[in-house]
């Protein structure tokens, strides 16, 4: 089937790096930790580093209170706009909307079962039904007033990566004109202390493809994107998408699922792997996935192709990964957005791992070769039980 490039006119996001386009983006390229933050709340008698999204959220309409919603309402508010225009075009009906979680409201079923823990009633407000999956792009099509086709994808966290070709899939067979993709996860206390059972948490500060790393940071963000079939400054341009199942929890120690994804995410594109000027590696600070994805990437592009870990600056936003790092992406192949080429530098304590192939892992100030000619780059999302997605986006037209 021959590609569908899809603009993406608008773009909007909530991180630990900050909220909105111009202060995550003078966060992203300087390179900064500081969102991650130390709490004392999230696994009894242990510190642990997570990447948090910074400031008060506004409330969402009642049914839909939870922080999952209220983070994804975020990032729907700076692209309202441009959603109700393609609305106003198409219609309504003729809209998607393709979100990514993997926590939806579970951080609102802790706190309303340790309520009822203590006083025996569950407490005002909560419902069950903030907890299911599906109530992230219930909220969003509500909110925004659209009713074409509405669902969530839950593939961990590979999820709000999986929705790019999703919606892609519904525009090509006709059922839709434009969608509203994207994802969010929250920080709550099953998924660090999950985490953290499978001795996958970092003691400190992650250290993704360090020969020191020990584990993840886990984050929250929200990134919502709007999907078009006209050209836009920044565009989708291939996806691909596999599952090895190699195991429910580890992945392929060769990399083999990850390097068909990649390799068929630039076939997508129409690319070869020459025409990928940077690739967001996955890169958790794990080290099984670390050093497969090492592998993989290097298999593919050698060691010439500037690749970093944003992870570094946001911990590892499960579900929502996908997308935020989808976000920065377009945040780096945006000509408004970073004049100057440059690319989001990967933070470590440089200490190289032998085992792992050589990479051009970029540094503080690193810019693409021509700041204002085409560009083509690649996203990695690896999720448990080997769902491996890998997404292509480009420069289009000005501006």
């Amino acid at each position: 089937m021959t590609a569908l490039p899809l603009g993406i006119p608008a773009m909007g996001l909530a991180t630990p790096l900050g909220t909105g386009r111009a202060a995550v983006a003078a966060a992203l390229f300087a390179g900064t930790r500081s969102g991650l933050v130390a709490r004392h709340d999230l696994i009894p008698g242990r510190t642990v580093h997570v990447g948090a999204v910074p400031g008060p959220l506004p409330p969402v309409a009642d049914a839909h209170d939870t922080r999952n919603n209220r983070l994804m309402g975020v990032a729907l508010a700076q692209i309202a706009d441009a959603i109700q225009e393609a609305a106003a075009r198409f219609g309504r009906h003729r809209v998607a909307v393709v979100l990514g979680t993997s926590t939806a409201g579970i951080a609102e079923g802790e706190a309303a079962y340790a309520a009822r823990a203590r006083g025996g009633a569950w407490p005002p407000g909560f419902h069950y039904r903030q907890q299911e999956t599906g109530s992230l792009s219930a909220y969003a099509a509500e909110a925004l007033g659209l009713t074409g086709p509405a669902y969530t994808v839950a593939t961990a966290c590979s999820s709000s990566a999986k929705v790019f070709a999703a919606a892609r899939r519904l525009i090509r067979a006709g059922l839709c004109d434009a969608a509203v993709v994207g994802g969010a996860d929250t920080l709550c206390r099953m998924t660090v202390g999950g985490f953290a059972s499978l001795e996958a948490v970092s003691a400190g500060l992650c250290n993704p493809f360090s020969a020191n790393r020990d584990g993840i940071n886990v984050g929250e963000a929200a990134a919502a994107f709007l999907l078009t079939r006209d050209p836009a400054p920044v565009m989708f341009l291939g996806a691909g998408e596999g599952s090895d199942a190699h195991h429910v929890s580890a992945p392929d120690p060769e990399g083999r699922g990850a390097l068909e994804a990649m390799r068929a995410a630039v076939a997508d594109a129409g690319l070869t792997p020459a025409g990928i000027a940077y690739v967001n590696l996955h890169g958790t600070g794990t080290a099984l996935n670390d050093s497969m994805e090492g592998k993989a990437v290097h298999a593919l592009f050698g060691a010439a192709v500037p690749c970093s870990s944003t992870k570094a600056m946001t911990g590892h936003t499960l579900g929502a990964a996908g997308a935020c790092e989808a976000a920065f992406l377009w945040l780096t192949l945006s000509r408004a957005d970073n004049p100057d080429g440059l690319l989001p530098p990967h933070l470590w304590d440089g200490v190289a791992d032998p085992a792992i192939p050589l990479l051009a892992l970029a540094a503080p100030g690193a810019r693409l070769a021509d700041p204002a000619g085409p560009a083509a780059m690649l996203s990695n999302s690896f999720a448990f039980g080997g769902s491996n997605v890998a997404l292509v986006l480009g420069r289009g037209g000005e501006p």
